[in-house]
């Protein structure tokens, strides 16, 4: 059995993508306790389950050699949060293929990190792993996403409920967004 190509870590202009390191546990712990930066996210979430959270990201990593990068400012060294390729979930449209997706504390909104790390990822995904396509999905009161998948050239493609937010939730309706190896620039 061929060995999966590795991309433990990613260097942008501003930004390094690495695996996530024990001293990222509090700051994304704090992150994702955090109501004004998960608004866009039915619950925050509590240390286990942020803590779970990176061990699951890990788990991925080590399984097919790329995932949810942690993310760094390189001039700094500050972590901010997170932005890479994770599978879509069964029962939304895109099921099955790999997301682009991210999570930044708010410190770090408006800088352009979220669009450049991302782009970064869509390399991977369609240079580096050789994907066909790439979805993105969130609520769809998460028009900064939104902007953010609209700048990479992805398209809106549906909308739907998403199944594991609480029916009537204000988050439940969710858009996806998609993009195909022919589309990439």
């Amino acid at each position: 059995m061929t060995e999966p190509a590795r991309f433990d870590a990613i260097r942008t202009e501003r930004l390094v993508m690495r695996r996530w390191l024990e001293s990222d546990r509090t700051p994304f712990a704090v992150l994702n306790a955090d109501p004004q930066t998960l608004r866009f996210f039915p619950q925050t979430l509590d240390r286990a389950a942020s803590d779970a959270m990176i061990d699951r990201i890990e788990m991925l990593f080590d399984q097919q050699g790329y995932g949810l990068w942690a993310l760094e400012v390189a001039q700094t060294g500050e972590f901010i949060g997170f932005t890479g390729l994770n599978p879509m979930p069964d029962g939304v449209p895109g099921a099955g293929g790999l997301e682009a997706g991210w999570r930044l504390a708010m410190p770090a909104w408006h800088h352009g990190y979220a669009t450049e790390a991302a782009r970064a990822a869509l390399a991977v995904a369609f240079d580096g792993i050789g994907l066909d396509e790439i979805w993105s999905m969130t609520a769809v009161l998460n028009e900064p996403s939104q902007a953010v998948m609209r700048r990479l050239g992805l398209t809106e493609t549906a909308r739907f409920n998403h199944p594991r937010v609480p029916a009537g939730h204000p988050l439940q309706p969710h858009v996806t967004y998609h993009r195909s190896r022919s589309q990439a620039s």
